[in-house]
């Protein structure tokens, strides 16, 4: 269990940070920017839950609960002795991802197919899904740029890419089963 009594520590006054297993780097180190973007989706996606109830608001925070543990996982490098720590880490696991796979067959299965691209918007909630789609992009961007340069579990960068098809699908379904999705016209504005 974290406890946390204290919220400034001063210890970042230098523009380090510690990962989750103490080693201290700088703030701008590419795997504090992929669990910082996980973060910042995780707010992005706590904006959309005002707009979500029912079945799709319990989705939405099951997936917030899941960017928790995939900013464990990448906050923690991935080391030989992992088994043997005294705390073993988080990781993200494949039943998360066949979790978002179900949820994505289940909505996109009321779905029209797509004819067109369409252009983030509609519904407030299917706005901001768009913006969460966008942001896990970037996110799964730096996750992978980071497992170019150092381990990362592979769960962790399927789950960011199947969370961005989750939330591209939930914003059709959030715009009224894709009927009020605003398609792009090619060249209309030339």
């Amino acid at each position: 269990m974290v406890v946390l009594n204290k919220i400034y520590t001063r210890a970042g006054d230098a523009g380090e940070t510690a990962l989750g297993n103490g080693v201290r780097v700088p703030k701008h180190a590419l795997r504090v920017a992929a669990y910082g973007t996980s973060d910042e989706l995780n707010s992005a996606l706590g904006v959309a839950r005002l707009h979500a109830e029912g079945e799709i608001g319990a989705a939405l925070m099951r997936i917030q609960n899941d960017l928790f543990d995939l900013g464990a996982d990448l906050c923690r490098p991935e080391m030989a002795k992992d088994a043997e720590a005294e705390y073993p880490p988080l990781r993200m696991i494949d039943a998360q991802v066949d979790r978002l796979e179900a949820e994505i067959d289940a909505m996109n299965a009321s779905l029209e197919p797509l004819r067109s691209f369409i252009l983030p918007g509609g519904t407030p909630l299917a706005a901001h899904l768009h913006v969460c789609r966008t942001v896990a992009r970037r996110a799964e961007r730096l996750t992978v740029e980071l497992a170019g340069a150092e381990p990362v579990n592979p769960a962790a960068v399927r789950y960011l890419n199947r969370l961005s098809d989750w939330f591209f699908v939930a914003a059709r379904s959030a715009n009224n089963g894709g009927r009020d999705d605003v398609l792009w016209v090619p060249g209309a504005n030339r």
